[in-house]
C-alpha cells in the first residue's frame, strides 16, 4: 500500500471521528474567513469615502470613532489652502441617510458647484446645481440607474423634495452611487453651518507629499492626513477595532482548531500504540512515522478548510442581507481569502498533531508491542 493510501485508509477507519473533527475545523475556518471578508469589505467601503475626490491625500479630524463624525471648520480649510506646497483644497461635507430598505446608508455629499471639476466630478447628463439652490440635487449614474431616476425627476431625501438636475460620474464606485448637493444646502440640512467632514488636498507638482503631510500634522495636531487604504485606521478608530477583532478572532479560531485536532490525534495515538510499535520494529524511521501522523492531521484540516469556505459563503450572504450591513457590505473573495483558509488549516493541522506525532515517533517498539 502506498503512503497516501495508508493516510486515506487511516482516515476512513475512524470515519465518524474524522468527519466530526473536520467539521469542527470547518466551523473555525469558516468563521475566520467570514470575519476577514467582512473586515476587508468594510475597510474598502470606508476608504472609498476618502477616495471619492481626486486628491493627493485627504485630511480629517484626528481621533474620531467614525470618519463621518469628523468636523473641520472654515479656518482649518483656509489654513490648509495657504500652506506652501498645497495647490488646492476642497472641503466636503459627507452625511448618510436611510433612503429605503435597499439603501439604509445612502451617501450625501455636499460640494460647492465651482469645486466640482477640482473634486473630479463630471456632469454626464443635465447640469450642475446652483450654488444657493435648496431644491436641486445631482445623482451618481449608478444611483440614478438603481433608483430609476432621470434628469427632471423629483427625489425625496431626508424628508425634502428635490429636483434631479444632473447625473454625474466620478470614476469611483462609491461616489457614483451617491447624491450631491450644494455644500451650503447640506450644511443647513445637517445643522453644520461652515463645517465640512473631509478636506481633499492637491499638491504642487514636485512637492514631497510625505514631508508636506508631516508638516501639516505637526502644525495642526488636531488633524490627520490619509493617503492610502492602509492608513485609514489613523482617521477611523472603528476600523482599528474591527481589524483588531479580526486578528483576535483568527487567534481564537486557530487555538480552538489546534485543541480539537490535538484531542483527535491523541485519541488516535492511544488506540494505535501497537501499530506504531510494529512500524518501528519493521524499520520505519521516526521521521516517517511523524510524517504519517502529521499527514493524517493535515488531511483532516484541509478537508475542514474546504467545507469552511462553503460555510463562509453562506454566513457572508446572510450578513450581507442584515439591516445594519445592507448597502455597505460588498463581499469580495480574493485569492488572499482562500490562502488564509489554507494557511489556517495547515497551522491547525501541524500545531495540533506535533505532540501526538512526536509521541508516536519516539515510542519504544518493545514497550508499544506490550501495550494492551
Amino acid at each position: 500500500m502506498s503512503f497516501l493510501g495508508l493516510l486515506l485508509r487511516n482516515g476512513r477507519s475512524k470515519a465518524l471521528r474524522t468527519a466530526l473533527t473536520a467539521l469542527a475545523v470547518a466551523v473555525g475556518v469558516g468563521a475566520s474567513i467570514t470575519m476577514g471578508v467582512v473586515t476587508h469589505s468594510l475597510r474598502e467601503s470606508a476608504v472609498s469615502i476618502l477616495n471619492v475626490g481626486q486628491a493627493d491625500f485627504s485630511v480629517t479630524q484626528k481621533g474620531v470613532s467614525d470618519v463621518l463624525n469628523s468636523v473641520l471648520d472654515q479656518s482649518e480649510i483656509d489654513g490648509l489652502q495657504t500652506t506652501p506646497g498645497v495647490a488646492g483644497t476642497v472641503g466636503v461635507l459627507v452625511a448618510t441617510t436611510d433612503l429605503d430598505r435597499d439603501n439604509p446608508l445612502f451617501l450625501e455629499i455636499g460640494v460647492p458647484p465651482d469645486k466640482l471639476d477640482e473634486f473630479g466630478v463630471r456632469v454626464v447628463e443635465g447640469v450642475a446645481y446652483a450654488d444657493t439652490a435648496t431644491d436641486q440635487v445631482m445623482l451618481g449614474f449608478r444611483a440614478a440607474r438603481n433608483l430609476h431616476k432621470a434628469v427632471g425627476d423629483p427625489f425625496e431625501l431626508d424628508g425634502n423634495t428635490y429636483t434631479v438636475v444632473g447625473i454625474f460620474a466620478t470614476g469611483q464606485e462609491f461616489g457614483d452611487s451617491a447624491s450631491m448637493l450644494p455644500l451650503t444646502t447640506l450644511q443647513a440640512n445637517e445643522r453644520k453651518p461652515g463645517d465640512v467632514t473631509i478636506a481633499f488636498v492637491r499638491v504642487v507638482p514636485g512637492t514631497d507629499i510625505d514631508t508636506l503631510r508631516a508638516g501639516l500634522e505637526h502644525d495642526n495636531p488636531e488633524l490627520v492626513t490619509v493617503r492610502t487604504a492602509s492608513e485609514f485606521g489613523r482617521a477611523d478608530r472603528n476600523l482599528q477595532l474591527i481589524s483588531a477583532a479580526d486578528k483576535g478572532a483568527t487567534f481564537i479560531v486557530l487555538s480552538f482548531g489546534v485543541l480539537i485536532v490535538l484531542n483527535a490525534m491523541m485519541l488516535s495515538f492511544l488506540e494505535r500504540i501497537r501499530e506504531f510499535g510494529v512500524l518501528r520494529a519493521i524499520g520505519w524511521s521516526r521521521l516517517r512515522i511523524m510524517t504519517l501522523v502529521l499527514g493524517e492531521a493535515l488531511l483532516i484540516s484541509v478537508l475542514g478548510a474546504a467545507v469552511g469556505v462553503g460555510i463562509s459563503f453562506g454566513a457572508t450572504a446572510i450578513l450581507e442581507r442584515t439591516a445594519s450591513l445592507r448597502g455597505i457590505l460588498h463581499p469580495s473573495y480574493t485569492a488572499f481569502i482562500f490562502l488564509r483558509a489554507l494557511y489556517t488549516a495547515v497551522g491547525i493541522g501541524i500545531l495540533g498533531s506535533l505532540y501526538p506525532a512526536a509521541r508516536a515517533a519516539w515510542i519504544a517498539p518493545l514497550e508499544a508491542l506490550r501495550h494492551e
